[in-house]
This record gives C-alpha cells, structure tokens and sequence, in this order.
C-alpha cells in the first residue's frame, strides 16, 4: 500500500514538473516567436527606409515629353537625371529635379557650339552669351557614346577629388564631378547636338556650384 501510495505521488509529482517544464519551454518558445517578429519588422521597416531613400535619390521627377525643353529623348532626360542623382546618393547628397527652363538654356549653347566648328567650349563671363549657371560639357563620337555617357566621365573625376575645399589649383581637374555633386545646386537641365559626327552634351545647374574655398559636400 505504501508502495503504491509513493509511487502515486512520484507520478503526480513527474506529472506536476512535466507540465511546469512544458509551459516554460512554451513561454521561451513564444518569446522566441515574438522576438523574432519584431526583428522581422524592425528589418522590414530599415530596408524599406532604405529602398524609399536610393528611390528618393534616382527617381524625384518624372519627366514627360513635354517639359524635358530640349532635345533629348525622354529616356535620355530619365538617364541623366537618375544618373546624376545617383552620384549625389552616393555621398549623402540631396537629389536634383529637372528644369524646363534650364533645358532650354542648355539647348542654346548646344546649338552655338555645333554653328562654331563644332568645338567645346564654356559659355564666357560676359556678353550675349554669359553663365549665368553651372555648366558641365562632353563630346563624344556619335554612335560610340550616348548621354549616359557624360555622366560617366564626369563621375570619373572623383578620384581627384580628396575632399578638400576647392582652390584655383585643385578644382580644374575634378571640376565635372564636384559641380554634379554640388549640395546646393537643386536643379539641372541638359541638351544634345549632334555635329561632325560627335554628339555634345550640355548640362546646366541651378545654383551653380563649384565655389572656390567651398566643398561640394
């Protein structure tokens, strides 16, 4: 009787510990569960944070035929403007949006530059043709390179550029890049002409960068 009395309350004392050890496997399962949940969120929130961010930085316009003002192809326009403001993104810079007028200023000095031997050349001081904006200009053969083009070049620049404030001595070389990743400058504008069998791209920002004793960003 003894025997059978122990070894009911050896069951029952099992049977207690199982199901208290059950339900703290339960609780540090769920826990398990929960904190899993939230760093699931957590890290759906921060990529999707991340995404809106390259996003804001290549996509912030979207150009139709009507308002690019010059004469790109609107594919051309998206090039250029998510090409640029992929260059900015990539040091924390904030994006560009595409100016109609800007466009079109950058058109007129297109089309003198292929009425003057087809050479490039910055728009002077002074006179009919005065800067009134930052410029970056390319040339290419025509049917080799495209307007994708120009942006790579000018991009190509950054390994001059150390960071410093911009000089009469050190921005000559670097001078493309700097004025595309320029912090102030919020808007550009390009064109094409094709002359001599080379293409030439015209790009203008607004406002102009490239201020000596400054940095870009």
């Amino acid at each position: 009787m003894k025997f059978y009395i122990a070894f009911a309350i050896v069951s029952l004392t099992m049977t207690l510990n199982f199901t208290l050890s059950n339900r703290v496997v339960h609780k540090l399962a769920l826990r398990t569960i929960l904190q899993s949940l939230e760093w699931n969120v957590d890290t759906t929130k921060a990529i999707a944070q991340s995404d809106n961010a390259k996003r804001s930085n290549t996509d912030t316009t979207i150009i139709d035929r009507s308002s690019i003002g010059s004469n790109l192809s609107l594919q051309e326009a998206q090039q250029l403007l998510r090409r640029h403001n992929k260059v900015r993104g990539d040091v924390g810079v904030g994006s560009v949006t595409w100016s109609k007028k800007l466009a079109i200023y950058a058109q007129e000095w297109a089309n003198q530059l292929a009425s003057t031997n087809c050479k490039l050349k910055h728009r002077p001081n002074s006179g009919k043709w005065k800067q009134e904006y930052g410029e970056n200009l390319f040339m290419g053969v025509a049917g080799n390179y495209g307007v994708a083009d120009a942006v790579k070049v000018w991009e190509s620049e950054t390994k001059y550029y150390r960071g410093e404030p911009l000089n009469a001595s050190n921005w000559y070389d670097s001078g493309h890049y700097t004025q595309m990743v320029w912090k102030n400058s919020k808007e550009i504008g390009c064109a094409k002409v094709e002359c001599n069998d080379n293409i030439i791209v015209v790009c203008n920002y607004d406002p102009p960068g490239n201020i000596l004793g400054q940095k870009p960003y």
